[in-house]
């Protein structure tokens, strides 16, 4: 069988590793890929982004299953136009995808059908959004309408920060989006209000009628330590997440979870693809929805597929039958940690162009995933602001951060920045 996945980042390189794994996997190609994938031999990279010709390429190829990694082919579309050629793919259509690309559309969806999530208010004035910020004050949170590639929310702690969040996402020129805010319509932002809790990713694989739950992860946004400093699209993960106890999970997948299939097929549009929650868990355990994303979270796809021992593909292949009824998922019992290595200046100007060395060999506790890489004949360089993400197996917490910050230390590029603190909420549980 042939395999193409869509994407060139951490996520995506994660994915083919999985997928190489399958017995009935022959080749797996990666559109575009990155350095990492590059060095793979048995990975082939596509240097094709347009939709159409990848379409064309998965015809030529005879490619059995293709896999989306990023949003922004989803909400282009590209689903619908594989699916229009007859090509298996696994993802929501564009419609179903307006649940990550229009944070307007899914805060309005939610309160259709009873989702637990903040209190909001969307605008597309800037002088209204600035009323409403210094009528409610802060901490409060301020969303782009728009994809932003992880980058389009900030939980701003003064009312400073929440009025230049105002104006960068409003801004409809490249001098003013400062966070690369892709517009839907016309510019708009959501305001809600800020949620105490503890947050948690959860993600599903949904077929149109049945839902299999993957691992719990948490995400770290925050650039520093102690969740302090800018919002970025993700500085390391880690799987299990203790926060999702097992009464967490249950009313996860009761109120929020099977609520949004059901809603999504009420109206028209039948969700395929992976499903990511958004949590934030209040201290007397109530989840309640912060955001929606129709695919796997990155960094969190790296920990989680380090402990799938299940084969992705026959998943993914059921997931296309509508046959998920009939998967059971198997898990590693240790615990998956990833430290992410960001480039120098992320996550507003990363720079590119720094050579990177002393990137150890796969090992069968720790495997270092490719993002913002990319071959200059011999030399890796960074090419991104997130650049690595260092995954790695232990039997706790503790022993799984000592391991993967054993491996960060070998790894050498001018500027790098990471966190020293991964899974620290779960450390000191």
């Amino acid at each position: 069988m042939k395999v193409l996945v869509i994407g060139g980042g951490g996520r995506e390189h994660a994915f083919a590793w999985k997928l190489l794994q399958s017995s009935r996997v022959q080749t797996v190609f990666i559109a575009p890929g990155n350095g990492g994938t590059a060095l793979d031999p048995r990975l082939h990279n596509v240097d094709i982004t347009d939709l159409a010709e990848l379409a064309q390429f998965a015809a030529a190829q005879k490619v059995t299953l293709t896999v989306v990694g990023p949003e922004t082919p989803l909400a282009a579309g590209v689903v619908d136009l594989f699916r229009s050629r007859g090509l298996r793919i696994f993802g929501p259509t564009r419609a179903a995808a307006r649940l990550e690309s229009s944070k307007d559309f899914a805060k309005a969806f939610m309160k259709r059908h009873g989702i637990p999530t903040a209190a909001y208010e969307s605008f597309t004035d800037a002088a209204a959004a600035h009323a409403h910020v210094d009528k409610h004050g802060a901490p409060i949170v301020i969303k782009a309408d728009g994809l932003a590639a992880g980058k389009g929310v900030v939980v701003a702690m003064s009312l400073d920060e929440a009025h230049q969040a105002i104006d960068w996402m409003l801004a409809d020129d490249a001098a003013g989006n400062k966070l690369g805010v892709q517009h839907n319509d016309t510019p708009r932002v959501v305001i809600e209000e800020f949620l105490e809790g503890e947050e948690a990713s959860f993600i599903v694989v949904c077929d149109g009628k049945h839902v299999l739950s993957l691992a719990t992860s948490q995400d770290h946004k925050r650039l520093l330590d102690d969740d302090k400093g800018p919002n970025t699209g993700g500085m390391g993960a880690y799987s299990p997440a203790p926060v999702v106890t097992p009464n967490v999970h249950a009313r996860v997948m009761q109120e929020i979870i099977m609520p949004t299939i059901h809603g999504m097929a009420r109206e028209g549009e039948t969700f395929t693809g992976f499903l990511y929650a958004g949590l934030m868990i209040d201290a007397s355990g109530q989840p309640r929805t912060v955001e929606f994303n129709c695919r796997m979270g990155d960094p969190e796809t790296q920990p989680i597929l380090m402990r799938l021992k299940s084969d992705l593909f026959e998943l993914l292949m059921h997931a296309t039958d509508g046959t998920l009824d009939k998967v059971e998922l198997e898990w590693d019992r240790r615990i998956a940690l990833g430290v992410v290595m960001a480039a120098a200046g992320y996550p507003l100007s990363p720079r590119k162009g720094d050579e990177i060395t002393g990137i150890a060999p796969e090992a069968p506790d720790a495997m270092v995933f490719h993002a913002g890489t990319t071959l200059d004949g011999n030399r890796l360089l960074t090419s991104g602001g997130r650049v690595l993400c260092v995954t790695v197996l232990g039997d706790s917490f503790k022993l799984a951060q000592q391991r993967a910050y054993e491996v960060v230390r070998g790894i050498r590029f001018d500027g790098a920045q990471y966190r020293g603190d991964i899974a620290h909420r779960a450390i000191r549980r």
